[in-house]
């Protein structure tokens, strides 16, 4: 499976002007485009986030995967909750993303049957595994994080305060969660597991 951080270090193109689902009688700046995200994003946490979701709401299946990314980015792009078909930087070739989904689904049923990880190395083994994947166009970060933190919840703990502008070059928090990620991808998950312990 590809490095999960290659691309982290730049910001990942707006190029998919196309599937854009906002009005389209003006032109829209990037930054724009991500406050309607992040409106959509917080009416996600709401549902998810308000209080831990029961296993009927966040089932971790396959298919709820996609479920998340939709009612994540659903408002702002057409191709919210849609496998990817075109190949990108980062994350395995687009023909094996249901194989590779409905793995990771699978193990987390195991893990949780029979107790293998504590809540924060599944989390932090979800997370890493979801940006490895990148199932999505767009989006795949902040689903990942997501992602960690509906289990965190559903599982008794606290989720972890991911910042916004988590990427970016400016937060000093960047290159721990840059190097998290780099280290899992040689199967050493402490620092990301110790990240997601941090709930502030």
């Amino acid at each position: 499976m590809k490095n999960s951080t290659k691309p982290i270090d730049d910001a990942t193109p707006l190029d998919d002007i196309p599937g854009l689902k906002l009005p389209l009688n003006k032109v829209y700046t990037i930054q724009e485009i991500y406050v309607h995200e992040a409106n959509n994003i917080a009416l996600a946490t709401l549902k998810y986030l308000s209080a831990p979701p029961s296993k009927k709401l966040a089932p971790f299946t396959y298919e709820w995967f996609s479920t998340l990314h939709k009612d994540m980015f659903g408002d702002v792009w057409n191709w919210a909750g849609k496998f990817r078909q075109v190949e990108l930087s980062i994350g395995i070739k687009a023909y094996q993303i249901p194989t590779f989904l409905k793995e990771l689904a699978d193990d987390i049923a195991y893990w949780d049957e029979n107790q293998t990880f504590d809540i924060y190395e599944t989390a932090a083994r979800i997370h890493h595994r979801a940006v490895q994947i990148h199932p999505y166009q767009n989006g795949n970060g902040r689903w990942s994080r997501m992602l960690a933190n509906i289990y965190l919840l559903q599982h008794g703990s606290m989720p972890v305060k991911w910042q916004e502008d988590l990427l970016s070059k400016e937060n000093p928090k960047r290159d721990k969660y840059i190097q998290a990620l780099k280290s899992a991808d040689s199967g050493d998950y402490f620092n990301l597991i110790e990240i997601h312990k941090i709930t502030y």
